[in-house]
């Protein structure tokens, strides 16, 4: 009946978080875990401002249009299945 909807928002959701991640593993998100251990101990002294690149504006863009085309994606699902049922 209305299944099929909910198997698609699952698979769409698991194709992008699948996405996300070998975006991650290309851009080295994961390299230097030794650092990362010890991030939350750092004090905000140490911190100094960082230049934000364009090409990492471009990337936060891209990024924020995907989540605005899931949170659309999820809209159109639920409202088809609601008007399927009635």
């Amino acid at each position: 009946m209305y299944y099929p909807y909910f198997i698609t928002y699952m698979l769409s959701g698991l194709v992008l978080s699948i996405l996300v991640l070998i975006w991650a593993l290309r851009n080295r998100q994961f390299r230097d875990q030794q650092r990362a251990r010890y991030l939350p101990l750092v004090g905000e002294a140490e911190a100094r401002p960082v230049e934000i690149s364009r090409t990492y504006r471009i990337q936060a863009y891209i990024l924020i249009v995907l989540a605005g085309l899931g949170v659309l994606a999820m809209a159109a699902t639920l409202v088809f299945s609601l008007l399927r049922m009635g």
